[in-house]
């Protein structure tokens, strides 16, 4: 097998393993995949600034994420079907998180259950949930969540009504697979992840069934989701969830500055900035490009974190720089599952360490905390920063 040097390996050798509709379930955007694409063409307009003679013998990637500490400042972004990309897939990722000392977060749309990852794993992990019209429900997988001994709840936000994915239309995507002839020539020539497949805990929504009525005949996520998840969702529900989870909570899908300030009066400890990896509101602005204004407009007042684009540690850098304290990673570690399996996920997530490291030593920082704007070039710095900087090197 060709060696594995990056993220774009390992999506490419996940191409080839998992079945065409679950790949795409992962690889596309909504729509015209506009906001998709921008994600990672803004993410690559943002330049790096090189320094040389600096010690830089010494690098430490840890870091704290909500307070919990972390080897490197990400964490495994909530993946909706995680567990058709390989079988037993929450698990194998959670365990990589683990061996690598970040945080893994897990979703509502999971395959495995929340139980069944907290039995494998043993350890603290973070759970993802999405807001349906049974508020009921909600309370019973809140409840659920602290049972598992869940150290953070991430309330997804920016998905009250389901952005049009073509793909999964034209693809009939069903969990588990339906079975007719196209699926079925396709999975054939995909043995390790039927090998998988074959020996997983689960293959249908480990969270839903037997838990929210007529779930167990349902098998379309975009089916449930248009039925079930709730327009009407307010600030008022994240206060009603902050009165029922204890923990740590962190608001994913804020694309907004105003949206960021009544974050911070909600009583949430972080926000992400995101747009949910392109696959919502076709048209939006990408991630990296509102980071910088919504660091500036809510400066120390609540953690940022940022999700949307990244693929490599040099990205992990520009999210950092413009003003994110930690990533979420979610296609990156989710192309390692589909092409290698819980080894994948380890690969990617070392693939990002390796090159954060590098990074940094080529802009001349030794520490995660010493990254800011000024090590991005000059056309991406704001002219404040970059005119201080030229002062200080004056005066060197």
């Amino acid at each position: 097998m060709t060696p594995i040097t990056c993220i774009e390996d390992l999506r490419q050798l996940a191409e080839r393993r998992v079945p065409r509709a679950f790949f795409q379930y992962v690889d596309s955007g909504s729509y015209a995949e506009e906001t998709f694409r921008a994600n990672r063409t803004d993410m690559e307009r943002v330049k790096l600034r090189q320094r040389v003679l600096v010690n830089v013998d010494q690098r430490d990637h840890s870091t704290t994420i909500v307070g919990q500490k972390a080897s490197l400042p990400i964490a495994l972004a909530p993946i909706g079907l995680c567990g058709m990309q390989h079988g037993n897939g929450e698990i194998l990722a959670a365990q990589a998180a683990n061996e690598a000392g970040i945080p893994f977060c897990m979703s509502t749309m999971s395959i495995c259950s929340i139980e069944q990852v907290a039995e494998a794993t043993k350890k603290p992990f973070w759970f993802q949930v999405y807001v349906i019209r049974d508020r009921g429900f909600i309370e019973d997988l809140i409840s659920r969540a602290k049972a598992a001994n869940c150290s953070a709840l991430v309330l997804t936000v920016d998905l009250q009504v389901l952005g049009q994915r073509h793909r999964d239309i034209k693809n009939g995507m069903t969990v588990p697979p339906q079975i007719k002839l196209s699926n079925i020539i396709d999975m054939a020539t995909k043995p390790r992840w039927a090998m998988s497949m074959a020996n997983a805990k689960s293959r249908t929504f480990g969270n839903l069934a037997g838990h929210v009525k007529g779930m167990d005949s349902v098998n379309s996520l975009a089916q449930w989701t248009n039925s079930q998840f709730d327009p009407t969702l307010s600030w008022k529900d994240v206060e009603w969830i902050r009165k029922l989870w204890p923990g740590k909570l962190i608001l994913k899908g804020i694309l907004d500055t105003e949206d960021a300030k009544l974050a911070c009066k909600t009583g949430a400890d972080a926000i992400v900035v995101s747009n949910h990896g392109g696959r919502q509101l076709d048209g939006a602005a990408s991630s990296i490009s509102m980071l910088p204004k919504i660091a500036d407009a809510i400066g120390s007042e609540m953690e940022i974190m940022f999700d949307g684009g990244i693929r490599s540690g040099q990205d992990l850098m520009r999210a950092l720089a413009l003003g994110a304290k930690s990533c979420l990673i979610g296609r990156a570690y989710i192309y390692g599952l589909g092409a290698m399996g819980g080894a994948g996920v380890s690969k990617a997530i070392e693939i990002i360490r390796k090159e954060l490291d590098i990074t940094m030593a080529l802009t001349g920082v030794t520490k995660i905390a010493d990254i800011d704007r000024r090590v991005l070039a000059t056309e991406t710095v704001p002219e404040e920063t970059h005119v201080l900087d030229m002062a200080e090197r004056k005066t060197a």
